[in-house]
């Protein structure tokens, strides 16, 4: 466990970020390495089913992850207010919540799929295949929350290189049962979805067996978790805000599928392929801002401000020389990039064009998300959610809509930075008022 109370920022938030952006890059490649294998050996159509299962699966647990960042980040500040009886309390509580509402997004995922992809205008030819690698994916959501939960306690504990030897582990496991259940036993898409559920499966169980044996603080027991109610009650208020921000999110994610559905298959298999590297691109920013996060959320409870303020600084700088690079990578070489995917060259050409205009843009998505894990370390969660709304919905669909009737899938593109602009402008302008200073779970001294 990580103490952020005390040391140098700039190295703390650094030590902290590097792991948890290593787990989270092997993470990515459970989806990463599906589409690869489904994309060469299944073809462009069973790679296109795959993307266009992500919304859906997106849109059912978005709800449940945002109020489980509430959690973590009540536990990040009663750890760093030295309260350990709450910090117990709290991931009993979390783990109740998580694994109640996995079972309840498996039963709503697989009755509602086939009806999901003929809401979303997916081609008639691609839902049998994309049904088919839903229903499965969506039977391991139990397995899901609970490895999700078990990471994002020990990182609200300033532990974020357990979850990335686990992280590992699965990954390489589920390369291991890509190949076998799609190459060798032939299951088709199926098989991918399943060697996805058993390698993160494995995770958790493994985890979870380890806590129990060296951790001080959490020992998970499913017949002796205590329900707190008022850390319930407290966790919700600060995640559900994120929780409504994450659904709307998706819901925005499956309307901008829905657009690039009417495109066709090849359309729909670039953006799947594309945004799958573009998914690994946008990591490094995406991780600082769940470090500064828990950073924020340590000190607002030790009542150390100045801190805090530093920390931002030193996150915002170290995520934009991080976007930067991946920027120059990805524009040089995102052509070749797309070629792991598949070989069509048409794909081909629509996913490089996706690339390079996005990543050209990398910088804004860096300084929205620095701005907003500091936000939401310190228990905001509420105007970040109406910017992060108004930027999608008021800004980034309609654009698409809009200039895809004009340009074509390129302007689906193009909605992608202008709503990373809205967004970051709005969130910059909210953390200058420092308003958010007064939102802490632990009562500030002046």
């Amino acid at each position: 466990m990580k103490d952020f109370t005390s040391g140098n920022v700039s190295k703390l938030i650094f030590n902290f970020t590097l792991p948890m952006l290593l787990g989270n890059v092997f993470q990515q490649l459970y989806n990463v390495v599906d589409s690869i294998i489904v994309g060469k050996v299944l073809g462009k159509e069973a790679l296109a089913s795959v993307g266009a299962s992500f919304p859906i699966i997106f849109t059912l647990i978005a709800l449940l992850i945002g109020i489980g960042s509430g959690f973590s980040i009540v536990i990040s500040q009663y750890y760093g207010a030295k309260n350990i009886d709450k910090v117990k309390r709290a991931i009993d509580t979390m783990y109740i919540f998580l694994l109640v509402a996995g079972l309840v997004s498996s039963i709503l995922g697989i009755y509602f799929s086939e009806e999901l992809f003929l809401l979303l205008q997916l081609p008639s030819e691609l839902i049998p295949q994309a049904t088919s690698y839903l229903n499965v994916y969506m039977a391991g959501m139990v397995l899901f929350f609970g490895f999700s939960g078990t990471s994002s306690v020990l990182r609200g504990l300033g532990d974020s290189k357990t979850p990335l030897y686990f992280l590992i582990l699965a990954s390489l496991f589920n390369i291991a049962f890509d190949l076998l259940f799609v190459m060798v036993f032939k299951w088709g898409i199926a098989g991918a979805a399943w060697a996805t559920v058993i390698a993160q499966g494995g995770a958790f169980i493994s985890g979870i067996i380890y806590l129990n044996r060296t951790h001080k603080i959490i020992k998970f027991s499913l017949f002796k978790l205590v329900f707190d109610k008022e850390l319930f009650i407290k966790s919700l208020k600060i995640g559900l805000p994120s929780g409504i921000q994450h659904t709307f999110v998706a819901l925005g994610m499956m309307a901008l599928l829905g657009i690039v559905n009417t495109f066709g298959t090849d359309v729909i298999a670039a953006y799947t392929a594309a945004g799958r590297i573009d998914s690994l691109a946008m990591m490094p920013a995406m991780n600082f801002s769940q470090a500064v996060a828990a950073f924020v959320g340590q000190n607002l409870g030790a009542n150390k401000i100045e801190r805090v303020r530093k920390g931002f600084k030193a996150t915002f700088l170290m995520s934009s020389l991080f976007c930067l690079l991946m920027t120059a990578i990805i524009v040089l070489f995102g052509s070749q990039f797309m070629k792991m995917f598949t070989t069509d060259p048409n794909v081909i050409a629509i996913g490089e064009k996706y690339l390079i205009i996005v990543s050209s843009f990398y910088l804004l998505f860096s300084t929205m998300f620095t701005t907003n894990g500091v936000l939401r370390g310190a228990g905001d969660t509420l105007i970040p959610m109406f910017i992060t709304l108004f930027s999608l919905w008021i800004v980034r669909i309609p654009v698409s809509y809009l200039l895809s009737s004009k340009i074509g899938e390129t302007g689906i593109w193009w909605s992608i930075p202008i709503g990373w602009s809205m967004g970051m402008i709005f969130s910059y302008l909210y953390y200058k008022t420092g308003k958010w200073k007064t939102k802490s779970v632990i009562a500030q001294t002046a």
